[in-house]
């Protein structure tokens, strides 16, 4: 069903990097889910007054809450599609990530309310009715939000959409929450038992945490994350791919929505090299990457000595100490300068970021130590760093 609907209603579905098709997706999440909660609410308010229950009412006014945050993915999908301008010169991709923020404090509110109602079941017990007819109802509803649920995290995951994975988290605390109701009321026909006030705790608590995770993750890109390992690879290997590249770091990569990035990354380049055909080079491998990746990539350029012998031997041999003290560890921007009593070796240290002072402190006591054990006239000037790519 999910495919049908997006081959009907989504032009050239399978470009889901293009910002047009991500919305033309995200517009058809947002409208199913309203017409599929209006729906709900409508057969919901009309069963309830019928039989005059006051919980199919109240679940009928739920559904459309949900509406309203469909509502909400369908604005935030309008507002990033729209181009960059002068006072966002990098586009308003990032609406998706508050769009998603927003409907996470919705599921923490559900998880909330739910929270403090059955607290007071569990202080208060209350007899909770066996009607078959209200029953069957939360029945047809629990299936018509499992397929909403499927339905967005199938769209959200196709196209990596943080608002399309909240909505789907938001239909599985539906179901949950109907689901909860439904046995709590079979429990108590059956045994007279009154656990609806546990069950509802306990699902509560499953919904808040489901709000809380997506919050966070929704929060990660715009409050700025380490660079995912396989894209720092990606682009590693495609930069230092190019003839005059010897070597790259520094990779830091912005996102400003899905499908708008900027990174940037220091390229290192032979001391010796023609500088205008090394400038060449590097534009050429900004063009590439934006084409190839849609990464809007800056390149600053190294040049690093690799003919002077007594440099790389210094150099492989401060690599090799570091190497064995912490592999995790690395240099960049290595140089040698001799002086009349001494000589100084100069280069920046990467270290992880779950180092902590003491640790780091430690290491470079030791790296002076025993740099210093090859030749007393060794100083080392280092530059700490802390590695921008995401640990394991």
């Amino acid at each position: 069903m999910t495919d049908i609907l997006v081959k009907l209603f989504v032009k050239n579905y399978d470009r889901t990097e293009d910002q047009k098709v991500r919305s033309a997706y995200g517009i058809l999440s947002s409208v199913v889910g309203v017409i599929c909660n209006i729906i709900l609410f409508a057969i919901k308010l009309i069963a309830g007054l019928i039989i005059n229950s006051i919980s199919i009412m109240a679940d009928a006014f739920n559904n459309l809450s949900d509406a309203a945050s469909s509502i909400i993915s369908f604005i935030g999908v309008k507002l990033a599609e729209r181009p960059a301008d002068k006072e966002h010169p990098f586009g308003h991709g990032r609406f998706e990530y508050i769009a998603a923020l927003v409907v996470s404090f919705l599921i923490l509110q559900v998880g909330l309310t739910l929270f403090k109602s059955s607290f007071k079941k569990v202080l208060k017990p209350e007899a909770v009715s066996f009607n078959p007819v209200l029953i069957a109802i939360l029945c047809a509803s629990i299936l018509v939000k499992v397929w909403l649920m499927l339905f967005n995290r199938k769209l959200g995951n196709r196209i990596n959409s943080t608002v399309m994975k909240a909505t789907a988290a938001d239909s599985m605390g539906d179901v949950l929450v109907t689901a909860s109701t439904i046995i709590s009321a079979i429990i108590a026909g059956v045994t007279g038992l009154k656990i609806d006030g546990y069950i509802g705790l306990a699902v509560s608590i499953f919904v808040m945490i489901s709000g809380f995770q997506i919050a966070k993750d929704t929060l990660e890109p715009l409050l700025g994350q380490a660079v995912d390992r396989k894209i720092y690879r990606t682009i590693s290997d495609m930069v230092e791919s190019y003839e005059g590249i010897v070597g790259s770091h520094d990779l830091i990569i912005h996102s400003y929505g899905p499908t708008h990035r900027m990174a940037t990354i220091h390229a290192e380049v032979p001391s010796d090299i023609n500088f205008e055909k090394a400038h060449d080079t590097i534009d050429k491998i900004e063009r590439d990457v934006l084409e190839k990746l849609d990464i809007f990539l800056v390149i600053h350029m190294d040049p690093i000595e690799v003919n002077n012998k007594t440099v790389v031997e210094k150099k492989d041999m401060v690599m090799g100490i570091i190497g064995e003290l912490e592999p995790k560890a690395s240099i960049h921007d290595f140089r040698l300068v001799n002086g009349e009593f001494h000589i100084n070796l100069i280069f920046d240290l990467v270290i992880p970021f779950s180092y902590s002072k003491e640790q780091e402190q430690n290491l470079l006591k030791n790296i002076v130590e025993k740099v210093r054990q090859q030749d007393a006239r060794y100083q080392c000037i280092i530059t700490l760093e802390n590695s921008y790519i995401a640990e394991k």
